[in-house]
């Protein structure tokens, strides 16, 4: 292999894998993130020369471990100008400069010395660093902590018997590996991300393991340090990052009464993921058979909606409601849910929740969703609300947040409703049409452009779902024997003080609903999907003057 392959190792697996080795060896996030980014480098520069190697990550790793070990002179240099030879001989007693062999023992022992405070928690550790490194006196550390010179004194002497026993343990310790291999978890949000999305400071390898450890049962930043052999500065700070999340009032983590931290959010493991949508499953031919023969008997309804389109097909009409088919079958079981069996779990205040399971293993991904934008004062309108829909079949045309002022296609597709000339458009406007057509946006005939997206005007906007209503009937029996199962998993999945989210655990039990339910409809010659997943389908639009 060429050395010029190198740099296609540089993807998110292999970088985590890289920042989780250097957040080992130093002793912050930063000092991590510095000394990968020059392992990065040197890896990028040395695909830049000409010749072969063996094995491209046996290589990439050999240039991580010289980098590393520049990285560590230099810092050990910086660490001798700055700290007089008394905390050394405090710590362990160095030997004379000419016993070459002895001072590289004792500087070995030393070196485990020090990594061994880092273990120890925050308040144990700043004394032993401010006593023994920084050379502050006793009197001065109880000033800083606001508590007694005593009070130091035990906290000194209950750190160096830990130490004392873990040096004793030396060769074992420095064998164990870190506990960081992948945990592969999948975490969905609902509801108004800008309130705070917790999802947001845990996308990290270190952040997923602290999690799914609480996860388990509630754990103190010792235990976990222990568990992952982990200096505790690295998982106190973690654990201070997820109990906060972004806005500082919902976290990942809550911390315990205890001081220990436990899982705030619905995280189910494998076994109990497959439980639930088992349940939905067995329901899930019928619930789809229901489904089609409602379509049937009406068609023309659904075709009698007063669109703007200059024409409009069944085909983008289904697709437009067959997210809200879907969804409304797991909407009836919550609904019994709610009626029979958590009447007084009071669904949590909050305007976004997170809710997830570990992923099993070669499983195929289930992920779907409905996003919708806003725009104001936006070609001749008051107001345009646009709203795609994103599975297997269908792949996304924008996310929330989208800035449809900036979309020229989008645009187009709003211009065109009642049929715009192609004569019309300047040679700008004429490549932004040309990517709407592309895209599914816009149909052209002879001349004339019409907008494909299905459109409405907003006085038809609270009826765009009343015929799909109808379904609600439909599904009454089935939802109540599905919510009869689901209220016996949820008690037993969920923690007592987590109880407010069963109804998140009830939308993960549906999620394969809408995939299985759109190749149902497909299967039955109901529903036709796009080219390459991309199109008009799934996507509409509503207009207010």
């Amino acid at each position: 292999m060429k050395k010029e392959e190198l740099p296609k190792l540089l993807n998110r697996s292999f970088l985590d894998d890289l920042y989780g080795y250097c957040y080992r060896r130093t002793s912050d996030s930063h000092e991590a993130e510095e000394l990968c980014s020059e392992i990065v480098f040197a890896i990028v520069k040395a695909g830049n020369r000409e010749s072969e190697i063996a094995d491209a990550v046996s290589f990439a790793w050999k240039i991580a471990h010289n980098v590393y070990a520049d990285y560590a002179k230099r810092r050990r240099v910086r660490s001798e100008r700055m700290i007089s030879d008394d905390p050394h001989e405090i710590l362990i007693n160095i030997a004379e400069e000419d016993d070459s062999e002895q001072r590289r023992e004792d500087g070995e022992r030393l070196q485990q010395v020090l990594r061994e405070i880092s273990f120890l928690s925050r308040a144990y550790r700043r004394v032993m660093i401010w006593y023994y490194l920084d050379g502050l006196p006793i009197a001065e550390i109880a000033s800083r902590l606001g508590i007694t010179q005593n009070t130091v004194r035990q906290r000194m002497f209950s750190a160096r018997n830990t130490i004392r026993k873990e040096v004793t343990n030396m060769d074992y310790n420095q064998k164990k590996p870190v506990g960081l291999q992948d945990v592969d978890l999948c975490i969905i949000g609902t509801g108004s991300p800008a309130w705070g999305d917790p999802r947001e400071v845990c996308d990290r390898l270190l952040s997923r393991h602290v999690v799914w450890l609480c996860r388990k049962k509630p754990m103190s930043a010792a235990e976990i340090s222990k568990e992952l052999n982990m200096p505790m500065a690295y998982v106190e700070e973690e654990l201070e990052i997820q109990s906060k999340g972004r806005n500082g009032q919902y976290g990942m983590l809550r911390k315990t009464e205890s001081g220990r931290y436990a899982i705030n959010f619905a995280l189910l493991d494998e076994k109990e993921i497959t439980r639930v949508r088992e349940i939905y499953a067995s329901y899930l031919p019928s619930v789809c058979d229901r489904i089609a023969s409602y379509i049937e008997a009406h068609k023309e309804e659904y075709l009698a909606f007063p669109y703007l389109n200059h024409r409009v097909d069944l085909n983008l009409i289904l697709w437009q409601q067959v997210f809200n088919m879907a969804s409304r079958f797991e909407s009836k079981v919550k609904d019994a849910l709610q009626t029979t069996c958590f009447a007084d779990a009071l669904k949590a205040d909050r305007p976004f929740s997170v809710f997830g399971y570990r992923v099993i293993p070669g499983e195929r991904s289930w992920g779907c969703g409905c996003d919708g934008i806003n725009a104001y004062n936006i070609c001749g309108y008051e107001n345009v609300r646009l709203t795609n829909i994103y599975i297997t079949r269908i792949r996304k045309h924008f996310s929330c947040g989208w800035d449809i002022s900036r979309d020229g296609a989008i645009q187009m597709a709003i211009r065109a409703v009642n049929g715009l000339p192609v004569s019309s458009l300047s040679e700008k406007e004429k490549e932004s049409a040309a990517k709407a057509v592309e895209c599914g946006y816009l149909l052209r005939e002879g001349e004339m452009l019409y907008t494909k997206i299905l459109t409405l005007d907003a006085t038809y906007e609270e009826c765009l779902f009343d015929i799909t209503k109808g379904l609600d009937e439909v599904f009454r029996e089935d939802a109540a024997r599905v919510a009869e199962e689901m209220a016996v998993a949820i008690r037993e999945i969920l923690p007592e003080y987590l109880m407010s989210d069963w109804w998140l655990v009830n939308m993960l039990a549906n999620q394969p609903m809408f995939d299985t339910l759109v190749e149902a409809l497909i299967g039955r010659g109901l529903l036709t999907p796009p080219e390459d997943g991309i199109g008009a389908e799934g996507c509409w639009m509503i207009l207010k003057k």
